[in-house]
């Protein structure tokens, strides 16, 4: 009875034990997985990882065509859509619900049912992100509103806001310092165009 004791004592602190580490080396993890970014130059580098892999430059930057397709234009990055460049002929008959979306050769302006948007300027000029304060950029980001101001109208497409409302803050943050660091490019990008207004002829 006392052998029994004794071991039945044995497997219950082995176990104990072997919680107690897995505890420990989870805790670790967690500690890894969600260490704080403690400068300015890794909070930036953090930014520049999620800018790049999410796809900014897809439509915020202007590109060059090469013989293997466009290329984000590095001398405009990020500026958006060039205010000073016409838009090709629409066909109205084109985008009727349930036909096509269109985007001009720069992929910076995008024509669908809701009519035409202009990528914006994301750059750290006045006519970009300039003025902006993180909450200003996380409103954007989060809630989908114009400029980050919380009584103006919504993104329209093809600005995936939706998907970006699920990042944390302070990845919004890391990504709003990377932008701080890009090169200002002075651009007003044009207002929406509604449909009604597109003229086709």
């Amino acid at each position: 009875m006392k052998k029994l004791i004794f071991y039945s004592c044995c497997i219950v602190t082995i176990v104990f034990l072997s919680k107690c580490k897995k505890a420990k080396a989870l805790d670790m993890n967690k500690k890894e997985a969600y260490k704080p970014i403690d400068t300015l130059q890794e909070m930036i580098t953090r930014g520049a990882y999620l800018v790049n892999t999410i796809g900014c430059d897809d439509c915020h930057s202007p590109k060059k065509m090469t013989p293997k397709g466009p290329v984000p234009d590095l001398e405009r990055r990020f500026s958006g859509y060039s205010g000073d460049e016409p838009l090709p002929k629409i066909n109205k008959n084109d985008i009727e619900p349930g036909k096509w979306m269109l985007m001009n050769g720069d992929l910076t302006a995008f024509v669908g049912p809701w009519g035409v948007s202009f990528a914006s300027n994301l750059t750290p000029d006045p006519t970009g992100l300039g003025n902006w304060t993180f909450k200003n950029f996380k409103t954007a980001l989060s809630e989908g509103k114009f400029k980050g101001i919380e009584n103006q109208r919504m993104l329209l497409p093809p600005m995936p806001w939706q998907n970006f409302r699920k990042l944390t803050d302070s990845d919004l943050r890391a990504m709003f310092e990377y932008f701080k660091t890009v090169k200002p490019i002075n651009n007003i990008v044009p207002s929406p165009i509604p449909l009604t207004n597109i003229n086709d002829k």
